[in-house]
């Protein structure tokens, strides 16, 4: 018998979003606070301290990223290589298709607090549990949208522990995991843009995902500033 059941874990979180709350859960890049509708996106920033120029970002994976991204051949062939071939986290930004009904019946104050210049930051492959949560976002046609649980300006957590109360306070569901898989990083995700190759956050593996760039697209990112 396995010791997770990641599916049931996933379920327990969705269906508390689905109905308007918060759900703190584990992705590999760290914990998140997670959530469906506006209002609880809101309180999630209001309570974080976040900037209102900052975005949410939306979780998926792969076969969503195809569905709403409009990628370029490229673009998606660099996700592929970065999420698949090296099996790496990654917030994917590009642009993507507001017509299509899983982001159309959203909320036009949560497209409006997830979204700049047409593109979507999804983030890909952070774990087990992501992987299950994504699924059922898929199936029920229902995105989810978050950032870190913790302050603004205070750091990824990659403990239930070092979550502060505050955040902790608004969660309908916290999912415990224990200590996250990327914790040495010490950072969250690294944030590109597929099509520009803009970096907007030098994140985990973001010198291995350099790399793999100007390996096999001879590609070259900007450098981690010192």
């Amino acid at each position: 018998m396995p010791a997770l059941d990641h599916r049931q874990e996933a379920a327990r979180a969705f269906d508390a979003m689905r109905c308007g709350g918060i759900a703190i859960v584990p992705n590999d890049v760290g914990y998140a606070a997670m959530a469906h509708s506006y209002d609880a996106l809101q309180r999630i920033f209001d309570t974080k301290g976040r900037a209102p120029t900052k975005l949410n970002a939306m979780i998926g994976h792969n076969q969503l990223h195809r569905r709403l991204h409009r990628c370029s051949t490229r673009g998606r062939e660099i996700v592929a290589a970065i999420t698949e071939d090296y099996d790496l986290p990654l917030g994917v930004i590009a642009p993507a298709d507001f017509t299509d009904p899983f982001l159309a019946r959203l909320d036009p104050r949560v497209i409006e607090a997830s979204t700049r210049d047409g593109t979507l930051l999804m983030l890909l492959n952070a774990g087990q549990f992501h992987f299950a949560l994504s699924e059922l976002s898929d199936a029920q046609d229902t995105a989810i949208f978050g950032s870190s649980a913790n302050l603004t300006l205070q750091g990824t957590h990659f403990s239930v522990e070092a979550i502060e109360p505050e955040i902790r306070a608004i969660a309908d569901v916290i999912v415990d995991y224990g200590v996250l898989k990327y914790k040495p990083y010490g950072c969250s995700s690294t944030l590109l843009d597929v099509e520009s190759l803009t970096v907007y956050r030098h994140g985990i593996a973001y010198e291995t995902i350099a790399w793999i760039l100007k390996k096999h697209f001879g590609l070259s990112l900007t450098p981690v500033p010192s």
